[in-house]
Formats: structure tokens, C-alpha cells, sequence
């Protein structure tokens, strides 16, 4: 992870003319296992500027609204706001920014990851919104390529521990409540409810292993997230 490279990226912009914010490399990054190498949150990933920024970025692009026909169609219930773009620079500028030494000793039958997929979603759930209880697949991307995980950045949520000095000011629209991500086990038993927090990443395994899980209706405020996926090969 040069500081050429860095450089380089520093005044990209993606194709739809949009600005991405600097991604920071990511040092001693704190890694919650919460189920095994199948479920893993990273506080802190992006930091608070970085979450701002790209909710400013997606903002500036428009979302459009996502739905479903529901359980009663054969579909998970969803309702919520969509941005997709693709962007390799980005992907990669995310990926060596720490999540590269994250997967360096995750192998999975004999496959090891090798960078983010290009294809780049960001989520806007605001108060009433939800998205049911659904598996992630997995995508062939050719090549011997597939994705393997489920990467959320979660760029609005509770305030990362940044200090009190930090946080003073925050005024009630910052705040989110609800919006909950929560994985389910055999006979609908509770593995794990993730509440959003700024900057945080989840990762999850997704494919024939994905775990039943359910993004919780918002309550209160709004919640963005960032979405790729982890490509082994």
C-alpha cells in the first residue's frame, strides 16, 4: 500500500463525476469475531469524516427507492434507498486500507480473497424502513472469481469513541435509532444483533452459509450504509 498509489487516488473520481472521499490506511484495527470467521465487526473502520463524506457523496448522486412484492410473492420484504455504482479505485482504495491484512489468513476450500467486488451499493433506510429477513448469495464474477462475504459499512449509527470534546454538539438529527442488523441461527434462535455505529464494519459470510438476517425498521433518524462484497479466487 504505497504512498504512490495513495496519491493517485487522492483527486479520483468515479465515472458518474462524483468525488469519493480519501480513505486513510487503517492500523490496529480492533476485530470482533462474533461467530467464528463467519461473522466479524471492526469498530472504527472509517472514521467519522470519512462516514460524513461518503453520506455527502451518495447524497450528491440521488438514491432511488427499493422494494419488493413481499413474503406473500416469494420475496423478502424491502423498502428502502439505493445507489449503485462501479468503481475498481474505490474497491481497491477500501480494500487496502486494512481489509486486505483483515482476510490475509482466511482461506475457504483453498481459496484466499482478493480484493472488494467493483460493484458498490449505498443504502438509505429513513424512519418506517426495513429490509426483512433474506440470505445474501454469492456472484460469479468469471474467471474463477466469486464473492464469498458480505461487507456494511455502516456510515451513520451511535458515535464512535472519539472523546467527549468529540461529540459535543451533536444535535437530535444525527441521531439514529433502530436499524438493527440481526442474524438468526437454526429454528429462528438469535446469533447476533448489531446495532449501527459510525464507521463501523460488518462481515459476514454469505452464499450456501449465509445466515438468515434482517435489517430492523429505523425509528428515529436516518441510516446510511456502504455494501460490497469480499471476492476470493
Amino acid at each position: 500500500m504505497g504512498d504512490a498509489k495513495g496519491k493517485g487516488r487522492e483527486k479520483k473520481k468515479a465515472k458518474t463525476g462524483n468525488e469519493w472521499p480519501v480513505i486513510k490506511p487503517k492500523r490496529d484495527l480492533l476485530v470482533n469475531r462474533l461467530k467464528g470467521n463467519d461473522l466479524i465487526t471492526v469498530p472504527n473502520f472509517f472514521t467519522s469524516s470519512e462516514s460524513k463524506a461518503f453520506i455527502q457523496a451518495a447524497e450528491s448522486l440521488g438514491f432511488v427507492h427499493q422494494g419488493s412484492l413481499g413474503p406473500a410473492h416469494g420475496e423478502a420484504y424491502r423498502d428502502n434507498d439505493r445507489i449503485s455504482v462501479n468503481d475498481q479505485l474505490l474497491a481497491d482504495a477500501v480494500w487496502e486500507s486494512g481489509l486486505n491484512k483483515l482476510f490475509s489468513d482466511i482461506k475457504i476450500r483453498g481459496k484466499v480473497a482478493v480484493g472488494l467486488n467493483p460493484n458498490i451499493r449505498f443504502y438509505r433506510y429513513n424512519v418506517g424502513q426495513r429490509f426483512g429477513r433474506h440470505i445474501d448469495e454469492s456472484v460469479d464474477l468469471g474467471d474463477g472469481k466469486h464473492t464469498v462475504y458480505t461487507l456494511l459499512i455502516y456510515l451513520s449509527g451511535s458515535p464512535q469513541s472519539r472523546g467527549k470534546s468529540d461529540v459535543k454538539g451533536s444535535g437530535d438529527s444525527e441521531i439514529l435509532v433502530g436499524g438493527e442488523t440481526v442474524f438468526y441461527g437454526p429454528r429462528n434462535s438469535l446469533v447476533a444483533e448489531v446495532a449501527p455505529a459510525e464507521g463501523m464494519a460488518l462481515i459476514h459470510i454469505h452464499g450456501d452459509k449465509c445466515m438468515l438476517h434482517e435489517a430492523r425498521n429505523v425509528t428515529k433518524g436516518v441510516k446510511y450504509v456502504f455494501r460490497s462484497d469480499v471476492i476470493f479466487a
